[in-house]
């Protein structure tokens, strides 16, 4: 008898262990003999390291080993372009590697018997720099003769450049009745993770580097450390423990490659902690971006042609600025059908922290200029924000801006729908008089309550040409009866509750009971590749991979072998590149929908709001397990609220001003808001598993554009930039200068 798993809430497989604190994280690993490693950051934007001294620091008391760039064999890292020292000075066979580009970048590492130990010796090694103009706005940096960033690479600071043509934009504007232009500026966003970066690295059994290291992708991180000490990739094993959260940020190297050098040069373990600090000025962060638009309307509410220009602050180095920009310039249209567009997006190297991949991948940054634009558009025609949105919505069959319709079904007006009749918004009624008679009988006028709403869709799963894989293995074990499932899969568990997931549809899929599952995970000496846990792919992606292994091995065990092993590598759908002219392009091969709702409260005299409650309308197909969907679509929601109200990320000069969590400030339990709904749609995917798309990153899209929405709203002003802080609110207000 087949006993149904997939929609169930099932608890999490992972929970005892975290809330016990029995399941050990990457700063809680220990070995016999264990030496500790500390990083000397160069602490400075952009300089050419002259000299490095560490005799001082190789005397000093416990000191195992001090290593800099000439102790790296292959001096280059990095997940889209090997641009990137490990360690930066000179001696290294890397060109430009004596240069340091941003704060964060790493000089030298000592391993000693300590922790404390190697902390003292860091600061006796003595590096000579000479300091190079540093570059730290954008779009100076794109202008010619600005100092580059990487003299090898390119002819500017340009590393990206995306454009979508399509129709006739110039003649489309002439027969619009309504044309809004604005710019807008979005901020970078600290990933925050509660875990900072730590790992543990030594020589296994079988002779093999092995790294044991929160991450997203086993294989890829594998691979990055193989490459940079010139091995092949199988010399080298990962195994991720616990991870205290990711949301892209742990996509890219940190302390792994160097803990690896230590191992293998000294054969005894070794181990890092980064701090907070280290943490906040090392990793890279939501990259910032000034968007420049212009949309043009007719008079019976229809959008006519848009005109687009978006700037990306990528930092020092690539890591995955080409994937995020590419994803900001498929999401600049929002979810509407838009018959003329022009769009160019850039990628600029600077002397900031590097823009990373970070929870909606470039979206965010795209479709809170989309939706202030659709506000704006709706409010000149005198149109209901979203009725407006409805007349424009995608339908199955419409072409996206880059020419080719959704692959998926095209959810987003029954996803507009949903927010909008849960929220119980009212046409026409969204001005803040329909709101007084409240604040009046609390005798606070000064507070005043607005509506926002705004909608979205972000892809599912690696793009532009990419052939998207995932692989699974599943043992059968039993003599009559299938009395144990073991399933091999190397996705890792982020927090999100993808092991959960994965444990559930292999259950499914055998037939067995959920307990009767066992998962062997996250070990590339044990797992094939599955690809990175991004790009919201986990769920599609292993579903799939977990029901051909499940197949495969269910054939054998009714031939009866025993146990029976099925191995499956799941290819998805091809897409394909951008056109280099037109943007032209078939670039993901499934696509999830969301609108959200909101209403906030501002205070008009000290600039402050809170967000009273949100309404969050997903369609990610099928729900594996529903908990999980409600929880990754409120901790989006809280996240996505902290960047577009609280997180505010300061730099001087191309230094970390906000470094420590007591300066940046995260959301906490008083600043979230008072309620948040989920709505759950299940429009079944007919590629996905079960029907099932995915939800990691859908839930964050449309937050920061409702606010703004909302607070519009309840006060009357466009505020084009974030976070709402109280000073910008107050500023806009007039209230002060």
């Amino acid at each position: 008898m087949t006993v149904q798993t997939i929609g169930k809430s099932l608890p999490r497989v992972d929970a005892r262990g975290k809330v016990t604190g029995s399941s050990p994280y990457s700063g809680d690993l220990s070995m016999p003999g264990m030496l500790h490693m500390k990083m000397l950051f160069a602490g400075r934007p952009h300089a050419r390291i002259l000299s490095i001294d560490t005799s001082k620091a190789e005397a000093a008391p416990g000191v195992a080993a001090v290593y800099t760039a000439k102790d790296v064999p292959v001096n280059e890292y990095g997940l889209q372009w090997q641009d990137q020292p490990v360690l930066c000075g000179p001696g290294s066979t890397k060109p430009g590697a004596d240069v340091v580009r941003f704060v964060g970048d790493q000089v030298a590492l000592v391993v000693a018997n300590t922790e404390a130990e190697a902390a003292s010796a860091v600061k006796m090694i003595e590096v000579e720099y000479a300091d190079l103009p540093v570059v730290i706005d954008a779009e100076e940096a794109m202008k010619p003769g600005a100092t580059r960033i990487h003299e090898h690479i390119g002819d500017s600071n340009i590393c990206v450049h995306y454009k979508i043509r399509r129709g006739n934009v110039d003649e489309a504007f002439q027969r619009s009745d309504v044309i809004v232009e604005s710019e807008y500026r979005t901020p970078v966003q600290e990933h925050a993770y509660l875990q900072p970066e730590a790992g543990l690295a030594y020589i296994d059994e079988a002779g093999l580097v092995t790294l044991v290291c929160g991450g997203q992708w086993t294989h890829e991180d594998q691979h990055q450390v193989a490459h940079a000490l010139g091995m092949p990739d199988e010399t080298i094993r990962v195994i991720y423990p616990a991870i205290g959260g990711a949301f892209g940020g742990r996509e890219d190297m940190s302390v792994q490659i160097a803990l690896a050098l230590a191992a293998w040069k000294l054969k005894r373990p070794v181990r890092i902690i980064w701090s907070r600090q280290e943490s906040m000025i090392g990793h890279g962060k939501r990259h910032a971006t000034v968007i420049r638009a212009k949309w043009g309307a007719t008079n019976n509410g229809k959008i006519n042609a848009i005109e687009n220009v978006i700037i990306g602050d990528g930092g020092a180095y690539m890591y995955t600025s080409n994937k995020v920009l590419g994803n900001s310039a498929i999401t600049s249209t929002g979810p509407y059908f838009i018959p003329n567009v022009k769009t160019d997006v850039y990628g600029v190297y600077t002397n900031n922290v590097p823009g990373a991949a970070f929870r909606g991948f470039g979206a965010p940054q795209a479709l809170f200029m989309a939706e202030m634009q659709m506000d704006k558009l709706a409010e000149k025609l005198g149109m209901d924000p979203v009725e407006f949105r409805l007349k424009n919505a995608l339908r199955d069959g419409d072409p996206l801006g880059v020419g080719t319709p959704s692959p998926s079904p095209v959810s987003v007006a029954q996803c507009i729908e949903a927010a909008r009749d849960r929220f119980g918004w009212e046409k026409g009624k969204r001005r803040p008089e329909a709101l007084e008679g409240k604040k009046e009988e609390r005798g606070i006028s000064h507070l005043k309550r607005g509506q926002g709403f705004a909608a979205g869709f972000k892809n599912i799963g690696f793009s532009f040409g990419y052939q998207e894989n995932c692989w699974a293995k599943i043992e059968l074990h039993g003599a009559t009866k299938i009395e144990r499932v073991v399933l091999y899969h190397s996705g890792a568990e982020v927090g999100q509750g993808a092991h959960t997931v994965m444990m559930q549809m292999a259950a499914e899929a055998t037939g067995v009971p959920f307990e009767k599952v066992e998962l062997v995970a996250s070990d590339t000496a044990r797992t094939g590749n599955s690809g990175s846990v991004s790009a919201s792919r986990m769920t599609f992606m292993s579903g799939n991979a977990i029901r051909g292994a499940a197949d495969a091995a269910l054939k054998k065990w009714g031939s009866e072998e025993r146990p029976a092993i099925g191995e499956f590598k799941y290819l998805a759908p091809r897409t394909t590149q951008f056109d280099h002219d037109t943007g032209y392009s078939t670039p993901n091969f499934a696509y999830a929908f969301v609108a959200q709702a909101t209403e906030v409260e501002v205070d008009t005299e000290t600039g402050h709001m809170r967000v009273i409650r949100f309404i969050s309308a997903d369609d990610l197909g099928k729900p594996i397990n529903p908990a999980l969907v409600e929880g990754q679509i409120e901790g989006a929601v809280v996240q996505a609220q902290g960047y577009a109200i609280l997180e505010d990320y300061k730099t001087k000069n191309g230094r970390v001003l906000t470094d420590q969590l007591s300066t940046y400030l995260i959301p906490t339990i008083r600043d979230i808001p008072e309620k948040v709904e989920s709505v759950i749609l299940e429009i079944p995917d007919p590629n996905g598993p079960w029907g099932a798309r995915g939800v990691g990153e859908l839930p964050y899209l449309g937050v920061a554009p409702a606010i703004a929405s909302a607070i519009h709203d309840a006060t009357g002003v466009w505020i084009d930039e974030f976070p709402f802080t109280p000073e910008r609110i107050l500023r806009a207000l007039g209230k002060i200068s």
